[in-house]
């Protein structure tokens, strides 16, 4: 993962640059706020005055949303399976067993068992409300399926030429929360299914990124946050964070074993990214802006004899260090303020 500078990293920093200028401030003897003539530093760099952005990268895979597998809902062979990257929608044909189509309807739940006349559940609404949106109407859609329920279903039966039972079961339908685009064939025409077993593999229409940030970063991408994200044809798209996760895991970085949160992107024009599929792709995070602020190089800062930080300032072949007021981490650069700071002014750095 590629990073912003966030709070905790310029934490690590400061404790690094408290460390050691520290014993090389106090070995030497100096005195705060005074003019120094016992030597320049070996670099200087100016008070710069802008906004100052607290961002990150991350390292994310474009894909599609709402992945899941599709089981067989009775025993035979397939007759007839979509085409992969193929969309299906309510009422379509997603796969067939021995010449009998299943069809995709929208719902939560699973289509898990034959609904007759007299059955009751949440499943019995869903596969009504889906025939209503159909325009097989005469029932009101509830969770009782009734004769005017069956009446219905045959209508829609017959609308597709197959017998006309009244009944619906997994041999006629499946369910998924919308359209799903086909991932995947997991078992060919001509190949035997059995109830149960995967025969697609299916994802939602929706284009997304998944990316994973570390817990100390996440404040930069609540729900709602405006992203861009660099494509692989060297274009960027804009989005915003979709969703993130609850829990945090370790990384699959070896090397880096800090807990993670998963986050997702939508994007604002999904057409803008048409043809990428499970590509890598880099999202970029801006989370808080300070305006037309002085800033300085991280590495200016000094931990003074007193406490505090400071900065040695170079003018005229001489160096005096001046107490500041430390803000906003980002970048690489620090906000400050007080000493009597001005923008162009120029600040000790080491060597690089």
């Amino acid at each position: 993962m590629r990073r912003g500078r966030a709070v905790a990293a310029a934490t690590a920093v400061l404790a690094v640059v408290a460390g050691s200028l520290a014993l090389t401030r106090l070995g030497s003897g100096e005195e705060t706020g005074g003019a120094k003539n016992t030597g320049l530093p070996p670099a200087t760099a100016p008070v710069e005055r802008g906004d100052l952005r607290d961002s990150a990268q991350a390292d994310g895979t474009l894909g599609y949303d709402k992945q899941r597998k599709v089981n067989a809902g009775a025993a035979g062979t397939i007759t007839w399976a979509p085409r992969t990257g193929s969309t299906v929608e309510r009422n379509e044909r997603l796969y067939e067993i021995d010449g009998r189509p299943v069809r995709l309807m929208y719902g939560a739940g699973p289509m898990y068992r034959t609904l007759k006349p007299g059955d009751k559940g949440r499943d019995v609404e869903q596969l009504e409300r889906n025939l209503a949106d159909l325009g097989y109407t005469g029932f009101t859609p509830d969770e009782e399926y009734t004769e005017l329920t069956s009446a219905a279903v045959k209508r829609w039966q017959k609308s597709h030429d197959v017998k006309q039972t009244g009944k619906v079961g997994p041999q006629d339908v499946t369910f998924a929360p919308g359209k799903v685009r086909i991932k995947s064939v997991g078992a060919g025409v001509g190949e035997q299914a059995q109830p149960g077993a995967p025969v697609l593999e299916t994802t939602g229409s929706e284009r997304i990124v998944t990316f994973r940030l570390d817990v100390a970063e996440s404040r930069l991408a609540k729900a709602g946050t405006k992203v861009t994200v660099d494509l692989p044809d060297g274009t960027t798209a804009s989005g915003k964070v979709s969703s993130v996760g609850r829990t945090a895991k370790p990384g699959d970085d070896p090397q880096d074993d800090s807990p993670k949160v998963t986050l997702t992107v939508s994007f604002d024009e999904p057409d803008e990214v048409d043809g990428f599929d499970q590509s890598p792709v880099t999202v970029n995070l801006t989370g808080e802006t300070r305006r037309d602020v002085l800033t300085v190089p991280v590495n200016a800062l000094l931990a003074l004899p007193g406490g505090g930080f400071g900065l040695q300032v170079v003018r005229g072949g001489t160096t005096r260090e001046v107490k500041v007021e430390l803000g906003m981490f980002a970048e690489g650069r620090v906000e400050v303020s007080g000493g009597g700071l001005r923008e162009g002014a120029k600040v000790g750095v080491p060597k690089i």
